[in-house]
């Protein structure tokens, strides 16, 4: 079986009771919300990738104002009749940020095709990844050890 590791950064932005998030499309074509960030380069220190990916997809230039945790996930993959099982490993590290300017923008030819605020209290109606879920947890919790486990997602299309 093949093995795949992927580290990624992303960022927490709540102003005025409204979390920033981005949408992307599942591999079923399924639209969902996710967290703005994304993979590292090779040799990329994840700050300057949870600032550029923020960037590239929402328009705004963030503060990094602080680390809140690590998610690690880990699923077998399929990918294909003839293809070889992947076994892959998803490290996401969560800032918490700040923006400090830009505007709001859709990405243009990249993962996802929209960015938008939406009310906290909203959020569990969204179809969206469970990194949100994760993500809004290490941001109230703020655990110790940086990281918690949060149920599936719940809601329409989850």
């Amino acid at each position: 079986m093949r093995k795949k590791l992927r580290v990624a950064a992303y960022a927490v932005c709540v102003r005025d009771g409204q979390l920033l998030l981005a949408r992307s499309p599942a591999p079923d074509g399924t639209l969902e919300w996710v967290l703005p960030g994304g993979g590292m380069e090779h040799g990329e220190d994840p700050l300057d990738t949870v600032v550029r990916e923020l960037d590239e997809e929402t328009g705004y230039r963030v503060e990094v104002t602080g680390l809140l945790g690590i998610d690690s996930s880990r699923h077998t993959f399929r990918r294909g009749v003839l293809r070889r099982p992947v076994d892959h490993h998803g490290v996401r590290i969560v800032y918490e940020g700040r923006v400090v300017g830009g505007e709001l923008r859709n990405e243009v030819n990249g993962s996802t095709d929209l960015a938008a605020w939406h009310d906290l209290d909203a959020v569990p109606g969204l179809t969206r990844i469970r990194l949100v879920d994760v993500a809004l947890r290490l941001w109230h919790e703020r655990p110790v050890h940086g990281r918690v486990f949060a149920p599936p997602p719940t809601g329409p299309g989850a």
